[in-house]
């Protein structure tokens, strides 16, 4: 009978307790946290700036450049601070409404990002492969279609798998073993059967990263044939389109490890899993303003000129 009766209750309220096994070690952890945290608040918010600030700069290309950097700030944002709180004073509380706000934000966000992704892939396929027709492909109406689909689409799963969470019934404990509320950490505390719950991620998973890394690869393979038949004159631009592969690669595969990890029979620790999930959050939001921004000549220059205005004021 108390078992029936406990079965019939729902946690609201959760803890998250990333890193528990660590135990006594786990506070250094918001050293390495923070630096992460500071160099992905300042780099983007300089490119950002940078981007704005300079009207030569708002082209296609450097607005998704901006566009990504207001991306990997966000990610950062939703998730570090609480858990840089809970690494030191063991601040970890959250409710499930927030838990369920949370995962929503940061799932979107990172869909978000390989949306811009994609639509950077083509831009570059545009502007190399078919430089005639550029301004006729990436103008407003154009651009528009290539990014609004996919991020209606991003919304629809990314609400569906927040929705089918939220109507779980969690009785069998309170404490999550994550430091943000990531989709299968909060679903694996469920009481019944979770499969729809791991089918309908797995396939969000599948229908955007997987989906919009396909695309980027084959714009990117296309883009290195079309290089290397060219000649010598464009390995500046073969260098940039591997840079931007390395990066997007490691990406996805930090996210889809994580997701798997969940579903899969495997001898990761829960530590293990949860620095993955964090770093499919903040790898590329610290990388991402460096291999778009500085690695970009146009952008290093404006930037570089920025360096000296500020020398020269006087303190």
């Amino acid at each position: 009978m108390l078992d029936i009766f406990v079965q019939n209750i729902s946690f609201t309220e959760f803890k998250l307790n990333g890193f528990y096994a660590l135990g006594e070690w786990r506070p250094l952890l918001f050293i390495p946290y923070f630096l992460m945290f500071l160099l992905s608040i300042v780099a983007n918010c300089m490119l950002l700036y940078v981007v704005i600030s300079n009207r030569a700069l708002h082209s296609p290309m450097f607005v998704l450049i901006g566009l990504m950097a207001v991306v990997d700030l966000g990610g950062p944002v939703l998730f570090v601070p609480h858990m840089l709180l809970s690494l030191l004073f063991g601040w970890n509380g959250i409710s499930l409404l927030g838990c369920l706000i949370q995962m929503f934000f940061i799932h979107y966000n990172e869909s978000c990002q390989s949306t811009l992704l994609l639509c950077m892939a083509l831009d570059r396929y545009f502007a190399i492969c078919r430089p005639l027709f550029y301004h006729k492909h990436i103008e407003v109406s154009n651009f528009l279609k290539f990014i609004i689909v996919p991020l209606i689409r991003n919304g629809v799963l990314i609400t569906t798998i927040v929705c089918l969470a939220g109507k779980r019934f969690y009785c069998a404990t309170n404490v999550i073993d994550h430091c943000f509320c990531e989709h299968m950490a909060l679903v694996h505390l469920a009481c019944g059967d979770i499969s729809i719950n791991s089918l309908v991620g797995l396939l969000t998973a599948f229908l955007i990263l997987t989906v919009d890394f396909l695309f980027i690869a084959v714009s990117y393979v296309i883009i290195l044939i079309s290089v290397l038949k060219s000649g010598k004159t464009n390995l500046k631009a073969m260098n940039t389109c591997v840079t931007h592969i390395i990066v997007i690669t490691f990406t996805i595969a930090f996210a889809l490890i994580a997701f798997l990890s969940y579903r899969i029979r495997n001898d990761f620790s829960p530590s293990s899993r949860v620095f993955l999930s964090t770093m499919y959050l903040l790898f590329p939001s610290c990388c991402n303003p460096i291999i778009y921004g500085l690695r970009t000549k146009e952008i290093r220059h404006h930037f570089l000129q920025l360096i000296k205005r500020v020398r020269i004021i006087p303190l």
